[in-house]
């Protein structure tokens, strides 16, 4: 096993670094100063969007996701907003759990995802994401890097194949 002080990442970049590579990927960041300022940049970005729901209570005036709610039922969201425990920047992928989604399906199945997290809560490589879970008893959790992609079709990238046809990442300053 390699000497895992020597995959870690300096503690300075590491937003630049995430911002860089979610653009690359397809994905676009926005960075705030808090909650507040979230709903008036979905409005103008989703503009055309019949059905915005959330699982962050802090966004009033979004649809929140109902946790009993039957999963093929949120089929026809535009945008999903919600939380996430931490980024890591080396892939620009977030970490959230079932406890963050209300519903597991939220993620994948909506047209659009948004992600809220705090810039503090970024890590270098994926073995501090993994130092950070841990043990931690979860139940689901997961991984999301950018929007849904493939280039299995004549060799083409295609965004939303199988997911989300976008991915915004709101990032607390």
């Amino acid at each position: 096993m390699p000497d895992l002080a020597s995959f870690k990442e300096e503690e300075t970049g590491l937003l630049e670094k995430f911002i860089f590579i979610l653009e690359a990927i397809g994905g676009k960041a926005y960075l705030v100063n808090g909650f507040m300022e979230i709903p008036a940049i979905v409005t103008n970005l989703f503009a055309d969007a019949a059905s915005i729901v959330t699982t962050c209570e802090e966004l009033s005036g979004f649809s929140a996701v109902i946790s009993d709610q039957k999963p093929h039922l949120l089929e026809h969201i535009d945008l999903a907003i919600i939380s996430a425990h931490f980024g890591v920047a080396e892939n620009a992928s977030v970490w959230v759990t079932e406890e963050l989604m209300t519903e597991r399906v939220l993620p994948f199945i909506c047209q659009y995802l948004a992600v809220v997290m705090y810039k503090k809560d970024i890590v270098g490589t994926m073995h501090d994401a993994y130092d950070r879970i841990g043990m931690a008893d979860y139940g689901f959790g997961t991984f999301i890097a950018g929007p849904s992609k493939t280039a299995d079709i004549e060799q083409s990238l295609v965004l939303g194949a199988h997911g989300p046809k976008g991915m915004t990442v709101f990032i607390i300053i």
